[in-house]
């Protein structure tokens, strides 16, 4: 396969991609989460082969700088990256000068100065991959910033629902936990509800988030729900967000025993949601906190492949994001 021949032979128009960076999907088009789709299916069928490997990165150079924890994502990227021949720094601020004092301008022009063409950044502030994208010549892909964002995650979900769902347009998805605080289901809010589906938020009241509804809310159709049974009664998809230890602590919740006996995810409470409902979560999962291990486990949970597509989609987010290899 010759570098060009993702486009010549699969019909993927790189050209049709204007975007510089990947930092939300906020104001993406449906012609976009169109073309992503699509060229994750090219990825997809690249990744079943032998050889899950072709050239169409070959010369261009990927950094990924973390400041906080991640395995699936990072390595995601990672792998993506190097599965379209692109060379790879990583770039962890515990162990770099970030750790000495440098700032986040300053690393991202270090970055720059020793040939990254595309920079995957998570940072605990939300905004930060907007700072660096005013300032960079790179392009950045934001990889998570604080509790504002997740656009590859969105991405990969949409993706996954697309693959047992013909479409997303009139779909009812519960997102079910903390939606307040998640970055994950910030984007997939965007993503859902630009694609047609209507989203249901429900969990604790003090973990649910404020000015998605009523008079003045941006959408018309996204619900605040405390009720399970209600929330679930007839749903297409049902997203578990993982329950963080730091929710408890901060007094959101008062007590974790609680908040299992009312809003994990059980058999008897998916009952209620369609016969075919699809079950996923962004992980890592709370097994018997946030979702039983018999639900995580079951016939309806897509949770390990909305891993290996995450593999697919961001490999076609950086074939998107860099143009292909065009020489």
């Amino acid at each position: 396969m010759t570098e060009n021949s993702l486009n010549e032979n699969q019909g993927i128009e790189a050209v049709s991609w204007n975007r510089k960076h990947l930092l939300d999907i906020d104001d993406f088009s449906t012609s976009e989460f169109d073309l992503v789709m699509k060229t994750a299916d090219v990825m997809k069928d690249v990744l079943s082969r032998p050889i899950k490997k072709v050239p169409a990165l070959r010369g261009k150079t990927i950094g990924t700088l973390f400041y906080e924890p991640s395995t699936r994502t990072r390595s995601s990227f990672e792998l993506a990256a190097k599965n379209l021949s692109a060379d790879v720094v990583n770039l962890a601020a515990s162990s770099s000068s970030i750790a000495k004092g440098e700032n986040l301008i300053d690393t991202v022009h270090t970055l720059e100065a020793v040939g990254v063409d595309v920079l995957i950044m998570r940072h605990p502030i939300a905004g930060a991959s907007h700072l660096a994208a005013r300032y960079a010549k790179s392009s950045i892909i934001n990889a998570g910033d604080g509790a504002h964002a997740h656009p590859t995650q969105a991405l990969l979900d949409m993706y996954t629902i697309l693959k047992h769902k013909p479409c997303i347009q009139g779909l009812k998805i519960v997102i079910l936990g903390d939606s307040r605080h998640s970055r994950v289901a910030r984007s997939n809010i965007w993503g859902f509800t630009a694609m047609g589906a209507s989203v249901t938020l429900c969990g604790p009241r003090s973990l649910l988030p404020v000015g998605l509804t009523g008079q003045h809310a941006v959408y018309s159709n996204i619900k605040l729900e405390t009720d399970i049974s209600l929330a679930l009664d007839g749903a297409d998809v049902v997203m578990a967000l993982r329950m963080q230890k730091e929710r408890q602590s901060a007094g959101l919740i008062p007590d974790i025993r609680e908040y299992v006996a009312q809003f994990r995810l059980t058999s008897e409470r998916l009952a209620a949601a369609r016969p075919d409902v699809v079950v996923m979560h962004p992980g890592p999962v709370n097994e018997d906190i946030e979702i039983s291990s018999e639900v995580a486990s079951g016939p309806h949970s897509v949770i390990n492949e909305q891993v290996s597509n995450g593999l697919a989609v961001r490999m076609a987010v950086l074939y998107l994001i860099t143009g292909g290899n065009k020489e």
